[in-house]
């Protein structure tokens, strides 16, 4: 099967949307993507790419690079990964985290991290971990 893996255009806002809100399980209206698509835009290093099926996107990447200052060096952060639904267990979450672990190296970075909540731990954090991802601390917020 043919797939392409490209940035993500105003044409997709829709699907986009949706499978945010698969994620998050609450809507996301048209002008909330659009806004994620141009904050995306206008960041040097942020980008939203969809994962294509001979014309049908089927999951989306959220993408960034993040100075590390500890170590001096650069990651890629894997922000958001979703596969709708309808096609997951079909290789495509493995093929967009391989995209962006290329894309991180191309970049000059000396590795991938992602942030994944406690809520996810069934699926996703089995899957990242089957991948060789570690789990390595914890993220503690403040909402202000």
């Amino acid at each position: 099967m043919s797939y392409s893996i490209r940035k993500a255009k105003e044409d997709d806002i829709p699907v986009l949307s949706l499978l945010m809100q698969e994620l998050s399980g609450m809507p996301i209206s048209h002008i909330d993507m659009m806004n994620r698509l141009e904050l995306a835009e206008k960041s040097s290093t942020d980008t939203i790419f969809v994962y294509e099926e001979e014309g049908d996107i089927k999951a989306t990447l959220i993408f960034r690079i993040r100075e590390n200052f500890r170590e001096v060096s650069r990651y890629g952060e894997i922000c958001i990964v979703v596969v709708h639904s309808s096609a997951k267990r079909q290789g495509i979450g493995k093929r967009l985290m391989s995209f962006a672990e290329q894309r991180a190296t191309d970049l000059g970075c000396i590795g991938t991290y992602l942030i994944s909540g406690f809520g996810r731990k069934d699926e996703a954090h089995s899957f990242y971990l089957d991948l060789g991802y570690e789990i390595t601390g914890y993220r503690f917020v403040k909402k202000l």
